[in-house]
């Protein structure tokens, strides 16, 4: 049988195939291009029969209906969309349209605003925003809806659709359209730039880095490319040559607003503060109502200790705009901070708005979590955290299985008996101490305390061993077999000596002359096996937590990139499992090498394990590391407040408040671990 007579045969037939659904879309939307709307529709609703929820179905639905000039319909098929992924910037642009065809001009604008919020690409909606903008009462709105417009239209139609394709989530194939177009136009800058977006997107930061070096090379004077080669250096954690573009933009324009805050936030990673403060209060004296310099001023205050000042610039931010979720979760995330019962009332009226962007809902559920934790609601708390998680683990689409397989392919190819034939081979720096683990399992007081030591600095949490470990990944699609860590078999000597010594050369920067630094990304946990191999001599020590306590704090925690596990009960007691089980091969393969701290031993005997620390990175005790929440550096994680005060025991056992919502936490743990830790 045809796939086309299938097809059209009876309702008891089997669930149409991806493929056929897909001709029937196609065939659908050529209908609609013919003008034959109502064959359209019926074509799209068999379509809809199978897959009900179809995003492109329900869409070309709502375009068929508003051509035949039935509003209603086309509004109601719409909603249905909307619905369902409130995200789809299209769904948007065709409601403006509608709202257009009705006369609402004021509903049309806003909705043409929604749509370009969701995809930026969308070159009607800009259109149609600045001719539903009356230029004499609106100049700058009027102008900037035009340039977005004039943008957009000027681009060549295959690189518009990459754009499209990016915004809808859609890399993989806007890698290949936006790689197909540039063998044919090998010096087009905007496609080297949409090529590199969509690197930093694919976190494939080397790529992106290279790409736009190039097109430096073709339009050294083209401000937009070394605008995001320098936040590309950013993500790189290449501070100081991000802050060199930084300067080169601000000296070719002093007065360029953008250029100005670009630098203030450069200055903010290599570490001259005050100077990015007179900058924020620059911007703010001359916008109060400006939203991003308040937030980013409250983050620079808070990590240099000023939290009353932060408080004021974060409170600043929900004047300006009551429903910036992020202005109330950057005042929980200072975790001292109490919430006031007209911020709590604020905080629930936005959440439920349904023009609440999803963005926002999720920074205000985590928000209201915290709030009503102080106010021991519990029932409230969790309440607000599943739904701010189940948010938040829709964006992430993260996939337990295959961080289990990742964790596995460790296991199996990082052997004892790779380890002994390479010895210590790689670069032999002592200079680095590893904190690893999960988030929220007490690595930031670690460092603290560490850092309190006169021959060790603090530094961030540094993504080059992660960086490292995907560059000998290599190019692979999510379903690709990995190359890494096989890969380490093939490593060499040379090629080891070259990876550690890079890596000290990368964090140079970081460091404040201490014979010593920590890199305390806990993920490295995953990479303990690369480690040694380049940096046979690195010290590395494994904060361990109580898995409820770790890891429902990492469930309540909104993390600011990153750490996609933590987004669901199941995800992240999956996750701890797999973490103990490697951390435990790592014990059996590179014995002594971890040294393992448990948090609430920390809490119970902190000089004892001060001094087990120091022993172990072969250091004299100072009393300073006990006496580490006097220490006034600056620190960047949710922790900042808590480590610059003696040490409490307040934390350990609030997963008890909500065990009755952590059923599904407990079984992913599984039952060694439970067994370990007696939890019922």
């Amino acid at each position: 049988m045809s796939g086309e007579d299938q097809i059209d045969s009876s309702d008891d037939v089997l669930k149409l195939a991806p493929e056929q659904a897909n001709e029937l879309l196609a065939r659908g939307k050529a209908e609609i291009q013919s003008g034959k709307f109502a064959a359209a529709r019926e074509l799209l609703q068999r379509l809809l029969a199978d897959y009900p929820n179809h995003s492109e179905a329900l869409y070309f639905i709502s375009v068929a209906l508003r051509l035949e000039e039935d509003l209603d319909g086309a509004l109601a098929s719409l909603q249905k969309l909307i619905d369902i992924e409130p995200n789809y910037g299209r769904a948007w642009q065709e409601r403006g349209h509608i709202l257009t065809a009705r006369n609402d001009k004021a509903g049309a604008k806003a909705a043409f605003q929604r749509a370009v919020g969701h995809n930026s690409s969308l070159v009607a909606s800009w259109r149609m925003l600045a001719e539903l903008t009356d230029r004499q009462l609106e100049q700058k709105a009027y102008e900037y809806f035009t340039d977005q417009f004039q943008r957009l239209a000027a681009l060549p139609p295959e690189l518009l659709g990459v754009r499209n394709m990016m915004e809808e989530g859609k890399l993989a194939k806007a890698e290949h359209l936006c790689r197909v177009f540039l063998q044919q136009h090998p010096k087009n800058i905007e496609g080297m730039r949409l090529l590199a977006d969509l690197g930093v997107k694919t976190q494939v930061l080397d790529d992106a880095e290279f790409i736009l070096e190039s097109a430096l090379v073709y339009e050294p004077d083209n401000r937009l490319v070394r605008f995001d080669y320098m936040n590309v250096l950013y993500k790189r954690q290449k501070f100081e040559l991000s802050m060199i573009q930084a300067q080169i933009l601000l000296d070719a324009e002093p007065e360029n607003s953008t250029y100005r805050f670009a630098y203030a936030n450069q200055c903010v990673a290599v570490g001259r503060f005050e100077e990015a403060l007179v900058l924020y209060d620059e911007f703010v004296a001359a916008d109060p109502s400006s939203v991003p310099a308040h937030l980013l001023r409250g983050h620079a205050l808070k990590t240099v200790g000023r939290v009353d000042d932060a408080v004021q610039a974060y409170r600043s931010v929900y004047r300006a705009k009551p429903d910036f979720g992020d202005a109330f979760w950057s005042l929980a995330n200072l975790k001292t901070y109490r919430f006031e019962a007209a911020e709590i009332d604020q905080m629930r009226a936005s959440q439920q708005a349904d023009e609440t962007s999803v963005e926002d809902k999720i920074h205000l559920s985590f928000a209201l979590g915290k709030a009503m934790e102080d106010n021991q609601d519990y029932q409230s708390a969790a309440a607000y955290y599943l739904s701010g998680n189940e948010l938040k683990n829709a964006q992430t689409q993260y996939d337990k299985d295959r961080m289990t397989f990742k964790l596995a392919q460790q296991k199996e190819f990082c052997t004892a008996s790779l380890f002994k034939n390479f010895g210590d081979a790689g670069c032999p720096a002592s200079d680095p101490i590893f904190i690893v683990g999960l988030p929220r399992a007490g690595s930031t007081l670690l460092e603290q305390i560490l850092a309190s030591h006169s021959m060790i600095d603090g530094t961030l949490e540094l993504n080059n061993i992660p960086a490292i470990a995907h560059r000998l990944n290599g190019r692979r699609t999510v379903n690709d077999e990995p190359r890494y860590p096989k890969i380490l078999n093939q490593l060499t000597p040379e090629m080891a000596q070259k990876l550690g010594q890079g890596y000290i050369d990368e964090t140079q920067i970081h460091r404040e002359g201490g014979q010593f630094f920590i890199d305390k990304m806990p993920n490295n946990f995953r990479d303990i096996g690369l480690i040694k191999m380049i940096l046979p001599n690195a010290k590395v020590i494994d904060a361990r937590r109580h898995p409820m306590s770790c890891c429902f704090s990492g469930f309540k925690q909104l993390f600011f990139e990153g750490q996609e596990f933590t987004y669901g009960l199941e995800e992240i007691g999956t996750y701890y499992r797999g973490y103990v089980e490697l951390m435990d091969h790592w014990d059996e393969v590179l014995p002594g090498f971890v040294l393992r701290v448990q948090h609430e031993d920390v809490v119970d005997e902190l000089e004892t394990q001060v001094r087990r620390m120091l022993d172990f990175c072969g250091l004299a005790f100072e009393q300073s590391c006990v006496d580490f929440h006097e220490n006034k550096r600056s620190v960047r994680t949710p922790s900042a407040e808590q480590v610059r005060q003696p040490i409490f025991r307040t934390a350990l056992d609030a997963w008890q408040n909500y065990e009755p919502w952590l059923d599904p936490l407990k079984e992913a743990l599984g039952e060694d671990v439970r067994r370990q830790f007696q939890i019922v």
